[in-house]
């Protein structure tokens, strides 16, 4: 079985759907991660309660992070 590290690294480059805590989603290209699952995200958009706004270039916290998928 994979592990996290391996799964975010196959991630790199790619799109990928970041859900939040408190409702929020961001969709962005992910460049760069650590160990503590703060995420860098390109051309990302931020996502709650059905709204959209684009936000660019974004440093995402690890410990808001609840988890982590392939956009599709």
């Amino acid at each position: 079985m994979a592990s996290t590290i391996e799964v975010l690294r196959s991630s790199l480059d790619k799109q990928v759907l970041v859900k939040l805590k408190g409702g929020r989603e961001m969709r962005g290209v992910l460049k760069s991660f650590d160990q503590h699952l703060n995420l860098v995200l390109e051309d990302a958009e931020e996502s709650k309660e059905g709204r959209t706004r684009k936000l660019g270039t974004v440093l995402v916290r690890g410990d808001n992070v609840v988890f982590i998928s392939p956009a599709q």
